[in-house]
């Protein structure tokens, strides 16, 4: 089981949106070697007409990256949980190659999972729902989107085209905010290791889970408010007024601007998160009137080889299962 840390989580995981803000070297440029394999194995699959989930890890081979690909996997799991990756030519290649590129590069560092019933393993993130139904997720929309974790190890997102304005991608640090709350709201800490109902996506009822979870070295982090008071409402358990508090006191240190990194991810660009480590937001957007020059990104869900070890009470998800 989890234990409660009572101290500061130290080292790159901890990290503070405005000591990174004032330098680059969290974007990492892809190397002429992978742009080149990463070629090779796109012509490889389109000559073989093999589409997209259609081609495993040995289809899409990646040789000679071997040593940048561990490092990649590395980083997300032991270091700062975040990469953006840049350099992939978007002018060169079109949507459907750059998808290809994509769902390629990350069978190199876990493997794809469903990310809604329909079964898609890439998940096209643009403006198309109705914000009046309920049943739209807001990515789908041009709305401001909380922070949150998602229901896999690694979250990834592709951008193909930007927004006519808006659209900033946000991360924040699990290991900030949990020394934020360690440094000046203990009282409220053993409330976040406390097990609440989430209203998990893909599950026929809500089910438990802390929002930080320390095991075997690691902090870990769930969150999605409007999925915990959700749960907790259809599980006839409404969210006390200690809990209201609490969960008001973690979304206003989401918000600090010292902790948080804003960026624009330009076409090209891939960022990754691990989902324990790292919470991530978007800003609202208002998008071109013409439809071929709108926002759009593609998402890739990853569950990964290197994945920490999870505690009993704080149970892994990755995606939804198959039907």
């Amino acid at each position: 089981m989890s234990v409660v840390l009572r101290e500061k989580i130290t080292g790159p995981a901890a990290w503070k949106g405005s000591e990174l803000a004032t330098s680059t070297d969290w974007i990492s440029p892809l190397s002429e070697r992978l742009l080149t394999a990463l070629d090779g194995a796109l012509q490889g699959v389109k000559r073989r007409g093999l589409g997209l989930g259609q081609f495993t890890r040995a289809d899409f081979p990646l040789d000679g990256c071997e040593d940048t690909l561990a490092a990649f996997a590395d980083e997300l799991e032991n270091g700062r949980g975040f990469l953006v990756l840049r350099g992939l030519p978007a002018d060169r290649y079109g949507e459907v190659d750059m998808t290809l590129l994509y769902y390629g590069l990350g069978l190199h560092l876990g493997t794809p999972v469903l990310q809604n019933p329909a079964g898609d393993l890439l998940g096209r993130v643009a403006n198309v729902g109705d914000l009046a139904d309920k049943r739209t997720r807001v990515y789908e929309t041009n709305a401001y989107l909380p922070y949150h974790t998602d229901l896999s190890d690694v979250v990834g997102l592709l951008c193909i085209r930007k927004a006519k304005s808006g659209g900033l991608s946000s991360l924040v640090a699990a290991g900030a905010i949990y020394n934020e709350i360690v440094a000046h709201h203990p009282e409220f800490l053993g409330l976040f290791y406390r097990p609440l109902y989430f209203d998990h996506l893909g599950e026929d009822l809500p089910s438990l889970s802390p929002i930080f979870s320390y095991h075997e070295g690691k902090l870990s982090c769930r969150y999605l408010r409007q999925y915990i008071e959700l749960g907790q409402e259809l599980r006839g358990l409404p969210i006390s007024r200690v809990e209201t508090e609490a969960l008001d006191l973690f979304d206003s240190i989401i918000h600090d601007p010292r902790l948080r990194l804003d960026m624009m991810l330009e076409p090209g660009d891939m960022q990754f998160a691990n989902n324990y480590a790292v919470l991530h937001s978007r800003t609202g957007f208002e998008d071109d009137e013409d439809p071929t020059r709108r926002r759009l990104l593609y998402r890739l869900w990853l569950k990964m080889p290197n994945a920490r070890r999870l505690a009993p009470d704080f149970p892994g998800r990755n995606g939804f299962p198959p039907r």
